[in-house]
């Protein structure tokens, strides 16, 4: 069995996949021994690269796309999200919300986890033709201190992860989901990259047999009606309803939320105009660029091959 060991920014639904992927054994399945760890703070992951801790992080692609040329060159292998899993809360009833009615209004976003979230946010403004220095923002401060803040009548609207954002609405009758982000689009929310100088053949297929075992871990979810699989929700997400849990897991199912562990290649050139426009990069950088999409083709190729060959045998 090959260790192969994965540091994470954080732990998420809109990882679901490689959590089942890991109960279910398809990792130990094609030979690789996989553990992940969460550093805190959480860019302990580029740390557990440098010093070869770790065999790739887990995270967003932004930080990728800004270290390029810079300061160290990673190489993104796959994908895990390819939708934002973030929910906008408002006070009261979030009903006929639309996105122009929070010009004017302050906007609280959690910051702890990263960039991800003014990002996008700010983003999704831009494409909706609305500037986004028409709006407040409070985003320098950890997500718990600002979701107690927003329910206590700070601010008029608050970002957080869609689980949160449910989780909170279904315990507090004064505020509501105004939108949830994953029906925006693709983009490539979170990937899985490696410093791009330590790449081997070795690694290559190591990455390879990864994606194949992630491949299977997205089919299983996307196969499986959340409410079959709630008693696993529950363990994996015990601080949070198990209901909403498994709304969440649905809605996620339904938009897009998870497709394969290729980049989307329209995800990702949105994504980058994206990042240019909030200055993290100085011009969309190019797929190829930054994205080996070699590993999960093959792994998609092989598991083809695989599931015919199994269906040849019935």
């Amino acid at each position: 069995m090959q260790p192969f060991h994965l540091s994470a920014t954080g732990y998420n639904l809109n990882y679901l996949p490689e959590y089942i992927a890991l109960r279910h054994g398809f990792f130990r399945e094609q030979g690789l021994d996989v553990t992940v760890n969460i550093p805190t703070p959480w860019d302990g992951v580029l740390d557990a690269l440098a010093d070869g801790t770790a065999d790739m992080a887990l995270g967003g692609i932004w930080v990728p796309s800004m270290y390029r040329d810079r300061v160290q060159d990673y190489t993104v292998f796959a994908q895990i999200a390819n939708r934002c899993p973030l929910a906008l809360l408002t006070h009261g009833n979030g009903e006929g919300f639309k996105l122009a009615d929070v010009i004017g209004k302050t906007v609280l976003m959690k910051s702890g986890g990263g960039a991800s979230v003014g990002l996008f946010f700010k983003m999704l403004l831009r494409e909706n033709g609305i500037d986004p220095k028409s709006v407040d923002y409070i985003q320098d401060l950890d997500g718990v201190m600002l979701g107690n803040l927003f329910q206590g009548g700070m601010g008029d609207y608050f970002v957080t992860d869609n689980l949160s954002a449910l989780a909170m609405a279904e315990r507090n009758s004064n505020v509501s989901v105004a939108m949830e982000m994953v029906s925006q689009g693709d983009i490539p929310w979170s990937v899985y990259y490696r410093e791009t100088a330590t790449i081997t053949a070795d690694v290559l297929d190591a990455q390879k047999q990864f994606c194949i075992a992630l491949e299977k871990g997205i089919d299983w979810v996307l196969q499986h009606d959340a409410e079959s699989f709630r008693d696993e929700l529950a363990e994996l997400f015990p601080t949070v309803p198990v209901e909403v849990a498994v709304s969440v897991t649905n809605g996620f199912r339904r938009d897009g939320m998870w497709t394969s562990t290729s980049v989307s290649r329209t995800g990702f050139d949105r994504w980058q105009v994206g990042l240019a426009g909030a200055r993290l990069v100085k011009e969309p950088i190019a797929y190829d660029d930054i994205v080996d999409n070699g590993p999960a083709s093959a792994a998609q190729i092989e598991a083809t091959f695989l599931w015919h060959t199994a269906r040849a045998r019935l």
